[in-house]
């Protein structure tokens, strides 16, 4: 497969800028791949598309304010996105200007309440990095970090917990999972009304976000791993929706990294688990465990519409993107959204 078979042309702006005032009045893109057939709702109508007996799989990973702006010895302006926690103060960063960011350098931040000391290069821009402070250094990330947007929202964010689910509660993500920032209390009440079970895992959301694909094959891309959990208690709930004819529909791709991470893992079964994926969904990938799923519009040629493609078929999936844009839905992670079933 070639990276161009998953391009498509989006004005610039219909890239969404701010959230919506109230997040469940986003639209919504209805997809049936099994029919053909696509419809334009609003995302309280995802409602419908739920029946009794069901499991809603939401991520609850919490963004940090990961993205760090300080000095090098010499005065100059430095930036580090804290991606992966590698343990005793140590993390994996994405660092500009990279090139200036010598292992032995450290770096300053907040007057230098908090140091780096730079002891690894990585490829792509990474920098290994350890951190000294005084106190809880998620204190400290709080007071001295900022919220890290993607690079295509240059809008001033307001309210930062409008880059989190309602739902979030485990820190440790470079980006929201964006899928979920539409869902309300209310609606997720309503959701559980219906009878729907609502299981929470985590996979906390990395470099593969920012990461273009910069191969022309695809098949020699690789995906940058990230962490996911899922509990002995979800998983038995997965079991029992699964074995009562009930459908797992997962709410955003990290949430259907995860599930198919773990059923690749142990032949279709869900168990507990923990551990680095690097899962690669692209067509012609043997869907295991998730049966629907709400996401976002993605980016053109990014792995994620290779993984929506994958479960709906290219074509069907370019030709909603078309009608998407035609339509002027909002795009990415502030935008709108999908139901594809």
């Amino acid at each position: 497969m070639n990276i161009n078979d998953f391009d498509f042309e989006l004005p610039e702006e219909l890239i969404a800028q701010t959230p919506l005032e109230k997040r469940d009045t986003s639209r919504l893109l209805v997809l049936d791949k099994h029919t053909q057939t696509m419809t334009d709702k609003h995302f309280t109508d995802i409602l419908d598309e739920f029946n009794p007996g069901d499991a809603l799989v939401l991520n609850n990973t919490r963004v940090l304010p990961a993205r760090l702006y300080g000095e090098r010895p010499t005065g100059g302006h430095v930036e580090l996105l804290l991606l992966k926690d590698k343990g005793e103060n140590r993390w994996e960063t994405l660092a500009k200007p990279a090139r200036k960011m010598k292992v032995g350098q450290v770096l300053s931040f907040g007057d230098g309440r908090l140091s780096a000391t730079v002891i690894e290069d990585l490829e792509h821009g990474g920098r290994i990095v350890e951190f000294s402070y005084e106190g809880i250094f998620l204190e400290v990330l709080e007071a001295l970090g900022e919220m890290p947007l993607p690079p295509y929202i240059h809008e001033k964010l307001e309210d930062p917990e409008r880059y989190q689910t309602v739902y979030a509660k485990v820190n440790g993500s470079a980006a929201a999972p964006t899928a979920g920032l539409h869902y309300t209390p209310e609606l997720l009440a309503a959701i559980r009304k219906k009878g729907v079970h609502i299981v929470e895992l985590t996979l906390h959301v990395g470099l593969g976000t920012f990461r273009p694909v910069s191969v022309d094959n695809v098949d020699e891309h690789h995906m940058h791993s990230e962490f996911y959990q899922l509990s002995e208690e979800a998983a038995a709930k997965l079991r029992a929706v699964k074995a009562a004819g009930g459908r797992i529909i997962a709410s955003g791709t990290t949430s259907i990294r995860t599930l198919e991470t773990i059923g690749t893992k142990f032949d279709g079964d869900i168990q507990a688990d923990s551990g680095w994926t690097d899962i690669f969904i692209k067509p012609g990938y043997n869907w295991k465990v998730v049966d629907a799923f709400n996401t976002n519009f993605h980016l053109p040629k990014s792995t994620l519409v290779m993984l929506v493609a994958s479960f709906a078929g290219r074509d069907f999936i370019l030709d909603a993107y078309n009608h998407a844009i035609s339509e002027h839905y909002r795009f990415f992670s502030f935008g709108d959204a999908m139901f594809v079933k």
